[in-house]
């Protein structure tokens, strides 16, 4: 709510009351040996709003007083941040981090009540029945479910998966990776984009010759071999072919070469491309030429014509470029 990035002293606050209940179970020594049947029968009348027997350091009200107090108190204070923070009326909140926040403090708060209900009963000496807040609980989870159920798009982003893809958060992540996101760019192709491109190059341990020599071999596959025309290319495809692993492959693509791979290749597949222009254009279209150089889909072929020549393809040729490239 507060978009708070790190802890503050007085956060560690909070972390009091978790000490006290280790500080209260730890055996110490001097200690008067704890009666374990007495309180597992305390414990099984209604948990430790029951609990009147010694059950460590601290006396019983350490259990049946402080900790429902210390629950009421901090949603107390829960609820006061909320309202503080104006989470209920800001615009610039997102929807879903807004809908989660407000989800789970209910159902937080509909549980600790419920689970305080028997104890304020006993409190106000009223008759208590444990069967209904039973009933009450199961009926509470199960309307939960149906509304999960109902509305599953409250997951996206924070459960199920790590990217909200609603927002444009999956292009931040092909942005972040170096990798070119054309404006049309078919959301289906992120499934598709090679593991290898997503994990950082390490960094390896090269000598200048072997650097040299692994250049060379990795611009003659591509050359001699025209790798470039399998639509399907992968790095992982040319690391195989000259035996090297695929992080030293794209180390030396990223730091020799100066682009990325599939930048890299791209550039291939436009001079390929710009070259079998003048022979097929009277023939086939421009999109057909741009899948026989290896590219996929016209948005890619589109994004990296541009990239490399500066222009669009269309405008390229009209303004009487020379197609040899």
């Amino acid at each position: 709510m507060f978009e708070k990035k790190t802890i503050e002293k007085r956060d560690f606050f909070h972390f009091i009351p978790a000490a006290l209940a280790i500080i209260h179970i730890i055996p110490w020594p001097g200690l008067a040996p704890l009666d374990w049947n007495l309180i597992l029968v305390q414990l099984h009348v209604d948990t430790y709003h029951s609990l009147e027997a010694k059950s460590g350091l601290f006396p019983p009200a350490f259990h049946y007083a402080l900790r429902p107090i210390l629950t009421l108190t901090y949603l107390g204070l829960t609820w006061f941040a909320v309202i503080k923070s104006k989470i209920l009326w800001k615009q610039t909140i997102d929807h879903a981090t807004r809908d989660w926040v407000l989800f789970l403090l209910k159902i937080a708060t509909f549980f600790q009540i419920s689970g305080l209900m028997p104890w304020m009963l006993r409190l106000l000496e009223l008759p208590i029945d444990n069967s209904v807040f039973i009933v009450i609980n199961c009926i509470c989870i199960l309307m939960i479910i149906l509304y999960a159920l109902h509305r599953p798009s409250i997951f996206y982003g924070f459960l199920l998966v790590a990217i909200d893809w609603n927002k444009n958060e999956w292009k931040e992540r092909l942005v972040s990776n170096h990798l070119t996101v054309p404006e049309d760019f078919d959301l289906s192709e992120i499934i598709k984009v090679p593991r290898p491109l997503l994990l950082p190059a390490k960094k390896p341990n090269l000598s200048e010759a072997q650097i040299s020599a692994y250049l060379g071999l990795i611009k003659k596959e591509m050359e001699d071999d025209r790798l470039y025309l399998n639509q399907d290319l992968q790095i992982i495809d040319l690391a195989a072919r000259i035996n090297i692993p695929v992080h030293q492959c794209s180390f030396l693509i990223n730091n020799h070469i100066g682009k990325n791979f599939r930048d890299w290749i791209n550039s291939y597949r436009i001079t390929y491309f710009l070259s079998q222009y003048p022979i097929l254009a009277d023939r086939i279209t421009i999109e057909a030429i741009a899948q026989k150089a290896g590219f996929k889909n016209q948005a890619t072929f589109y994004n990296a014509f541009k990239k490399e020549k500066g222009v669009m393809p269309t405008a390229y040729f009209s303004h009487g470029e020379n197609v040899s490239g």
